[in-house]
């Protein structure tokens, strides 16, 4: 793998996602944490969709120091559109699967496929960048992919976009698909993966392993029905496990997250890898020992919370053990004998077992009905 470039379209699949929608404030906000954070390709929208959205696309694009993309149709007024709002690159897109051909577009290969090589045309006539997408792309015909791959490489396109538009692409057949692409074309690969069965993110990685260059992906997964790749998962999964240096700012990870669940209105779940509340928490009394010794025991290693911008916690409950407890009763500035844990431990595993959060309140109280005495050195940071 020698180049890994992030290309994010939460504020344009991600504002797909079913009952949600982004401001033109929420997008100017959201864009201008993704270019800090150095991503390489911002997605700001489909500027043909309404006045608002050409205005944030165009916005956004003035105000960014990376490459804004705008998303376009393979007709002639989402093109001009999208060249109008003076956007970097525009991605364009046909349905290329005969089931969407034919029940969606109600057009024939042949006029998606001139559809395809015109609009992109087009696009490299007003000397802008240009992506292409044969839409539902895993389910297309592959005879009919490679006509279209060759078509749109010969009109000059600088990217083609495999898109698993359906999300029913399998790591292995995506890799030999990007492979088959790769080979069709001079130009570069981008790859789109959907989460309908959970593998999104590991099809876009999968993707990188067979030659692509890029892979689309929004924050915290949000997008059309299960959603897409996630860009906390692909962007941790490339800097920890494969060691590509993305350039990415991954320590805003976790604050763009909540930024994201906010604004969209959908809940981060808490066993979310790399962003849930649970990704880097410990209860259980056998891990969380080894995690104050080491972290290492019971954690990834080569992603740390701090890595992301997020903090380790040690979760109160019903299967917390002597370890844990001290190491809270120590942070909140007291000095608990052997004894005062043991029975500060058994009284947190009893309120645990009732179905109930033991909050540091909970603990508090527990500890000061047994009388466990404050320490000098007061409260640990």
């Amino acid at each position: 793998m020698t180049e890994a470039r992030i290309f994010d379209t939460t504020l344009r699949d991600g504002e797909q996602s079913p009952r949600t929608s982004f401001s033109y404030e929420d997008k100017r906000e959201i864009a201008a944490i993704l270019d800090d954070m150095g991503t390489h390709v911002i997605e700001a929208g489909f500027p043909v969709n309404s006045d608002a959205e050409f205005e944030a696309v165009r916005d956004i694009t003035e105000a960014s120091s990376v490459t804004v993309c705008g998303l376009a149709r393979v007709v002639e007024k989402d093109i001009e559109a999208a060249l109008d709002a003076g956007v970097d690159l525009v991605h364009t897109f046909v349905s290329t699967s005969d089931v969407q051909l034919q029940d969606s577009m109600h057009a024939t290969r042949q006029e998606a496929l001139d559809s395809a090589i015109e609009s992109v045309e087009r696009v490299k006539e007003a000397g802008v960048e240009c992506m292409f997408s044969p839409m539902d792309a895993t389910r297309t015909d592959e005879d009919f992919l490679v006509d279209v791959i060759e078509g749109v490489s010969e009109a000059g396109t600088d990217w083609i976009n495999i898109p698993d538009t359906c999300g029913v692409a399998t790591p292995r057949r995506f890799y030999d698909l990007i492979e088959m692409v790769d080979a069709e074309t001079e130009a570069r690969i981008d790859v789109h993966t959907h989460d309908d069965f959970g593998l999104a993110s590991a099809n876009a990685i999968s993707g990188y392993e067979a030659g692509a260059a890029q892979a689309q992906v929004s924050v915290n997964g949000i997008g059309e029905r299960a959603g897409n790749a996630a860009y906390e998962e692909v962007v941790m999964a490339l800097e920890s496990l494969y060691d590509v240096e993305t350039g990415i700012d991954t320590t805003r990870i976790t604050e763009l997250s909540a930024i994201i669940e906010e604004k969209s209105g959908i809940d981060v779940p808490a066993n979310k890898p790399v962003v849930g509340a649970n990704a880097f928490s410990h209860e259980s009394g056998i891990h969380a020992a080894g995690v104050i010794e080491n972290s290492d025991t019971f954690e990834p290693g080569v992603m740390t919370p701090e890595m992301v911008g997020a903090k380790r916690q040690l979760v109160l409950g019903k299967h917390t053990g002597q370890h844990s407890v001290r190491e809270r009763l120590v942070d909140a500035g007291y000095d608990p004998t052997d004894e005062h844990v043991r029975e500060v431990t058994r009284r947190v595993k009893d309120y645990g077992a009732e179905k109930k959060r033991v909050t540091m309140e909970e603990l508090t109280r527990f500890a000061e009905d047994i009388g466990v005495p404050e320490s000098q050195e007061g409260v640990r940071a």
